[in-house]
């Protein structure tokens, strides 16, 4: 029987059928990354070491396509599973000075770890064990950022 969760309204059947194609889609990304080798700590320390254009190319591509992708949901009102259209709302940046500690929160991690927390699961699923430290870390940081979350300036 597949459970139901309602959010916003909108009650989605999460049962192995409709959760199927996005796990496979994630399967295929974690394979796309290993062949790419976006999740080599080699290529990572490349990067930040300005020796190759590797990760920069990678990085850049994904820009690109998140913007088109984005253009393209605003254009053709895309809906989502539950049938509404999607909605973008438009963020005033403020100061900026949220972004500017959060990225350089987030590149210090990153940069100390030598690993991207996107691939965490890529990783694993290719017997890179430390992986389970760049895990804990991740979870760690985002149940601190939730503790934090009424003191910080939003």
């Amino acid at each position: 029987m597949p459970q139901h969760v309602t959010t916003q309204n909108v009650t989605i059947h999460n049962s192995f059928g409709k959760l199927l194609p996005y796990f496979l889609v994630g399967t295929g990304f974690g394979i796309v990354a290993t062949k790419s080798q976006i999740i080599s700590w080699y290529r990572m320390q490349e990067m930040f070491r300005f020796h190759s254009f590797h990760m920069f190319g990678i990085i850049s591509s994904a820009i690109v396509v998140g913007a088109i992708s984005v253009w393209l949901i605003k254009k053709l009102q895309t809906r989502h599973l539950g049938g509404e259209v999607i909605q973008m709302s438009t963020r005033v940046p403020g100061d900026g000075y949220r972004f500017w500690i959060g990225g350089s929160i987030f590149g210090l991690g990153w940069g100390l770890a030598g690993a991207c927390p996107g691939p965490i699961f890529a990783l694993l699923g290719n017997g890179i064990v430390g992986a389970a430290v760049l895990l804990v870390s991740a979870l760690l940081g985002t149940w601190t950022y939730a503790v934090l979350r009424p003191y910080l300036p939003h």
